[in-house]
């Protein structure tokens, strides 16, 4: 028959303790970003769209848009390529956008809570986005096929200006 040690039960709350503990440092030295939930639902908010999701390829100056600060981030995804690039001023921010293929596809950038912004790139692939907020932010595609009709939409991983 076996029967329980004592000395089992006090490891068990020695254990207990010790990872009490280990979440407490956790969430002291580490604790999840303030806004995580907030994020998590700006991205879910995609799900109900058929998207494909471009790779971020390389990043230029860009590391975190700040005050008078610039950045070209070159994203791509199958047959498109899009680069853009951020001019920081204060709590705003300009997006010069290029799509490879050209095309005169729409161009919708979303900031956590706020309004997205839409614009129409030219028959060069070339846009501008002149007053996008600081925040959370996507950039996505609304690609035309040949014939002018809606096809896929490509969206950025999210970028935080």
């Amino acid at each position: 028959m076996n029967e329980i040690d004592p000395r089992d039960d006090r490891r068990g709350l020695e254990d207990t303790a010790v990872l009490s503990e280990l979440n407490r440092l956790v969430d002291e030295l580490d604790p999840p970003p303030a806004d995580l939930v907030d994020r998590v639902k700006f991205a879910i908010a995609l799900e109900s769209l058929d998207v494909e999701v471009a790779r971020w390829e390389r990043a230029g100056s860009f590391a975190g848009v700040r005050g008078g600060q610039t950045g070209t981030i070159t994203f791509t995804v199958d047959n498109l390529t899009l680069m853009v690039n951020f001019t920081s001023t204060g709590s705003r921010h300009r997006i010069d956008g290029w799509l490879v293929p050209a095309g005169e596809h729409t161009v919708e950038v979303r900031v956590a809570d706020h309004q997205s912004s839409c614009t129409q790139a030219d028959d060069g692939g070339r846009f501008v986005l002149s007053d996008v907020p600081t925040g959370t932010t996507q950039i996505l595609v609304h690609l035309v096929n040949s014939r002018g009709e809606p096809g896929r939409t490509v969206v950025t991983p999210t970028i935080m200006l």
